[in-house]
């Protein structure tokens, strides 16, 4: 699978482009994943949002950059996402391979610390990070946070 990526600041994205990505990330964390909660958080507008589009420009992977100070001391990301079609490609790993590399050229010796969900632990551990403190309950679903130094 061929993904194009792009990085958007909240005032660049068009209203269909805007509209396509948080009606995906409903559809995956409110949805799927049986988990009604408020998904707009008011962290959006500071974040940086990058979005893997396909061939056909339908969005196959995305997620948000959160800079340092936003949610925790070091820059974050979140609300990772990787469509069903396009789940074990390799995207997901592309995907944050991709962001790490922004959050590395943007705030150079930051790390990165995220509160990923404790099922994904390992796969985030594939991309350095590695467990901080003991897994927590969020929003119903076990969570444990991760720092890659």
């Amino acid at each position: 699978m061929t993904i194009n990526w792009r990085w958007y600041r909240f005032d660049e994205f068009d209203a269909a482009t805007l509209y396509a990505y948080l009606k995906l990330r409903v559809d995956v964390f409110v949805v799927e994943q049986t988990c009604p909660y408020p998904e707009l958080d008011d962290h959006d507008q500071t974040a940086q949002h990058l979005l893997g589009t396909d061939e056909d420009g339908s969005i196959v992977a995305c997620l948000r950059l959160l800079p340092p100070g936003a949610k925790y001391a070091e820059p974050s990301i979140g609300r990772v996402i990787v469509t069903p079609a396009a789940r074990g490609t390799g995207a997901g790993h592309q995907l944050v391979a991709e962001a790490l590399a922004r959050s590395t050229a943007l705030y150079p010796g930051a790390g990165n610390r995220i509160g990923a969900q404790e099922r994904l632990q390992r796969f985030y551990a594939m991309h350095g990070f590695e467990p901080v403190g003991e897994p927590y309950l969020e929003d119903d679903i076990l969570h444990i946070d991760m720092l890659r130094a």
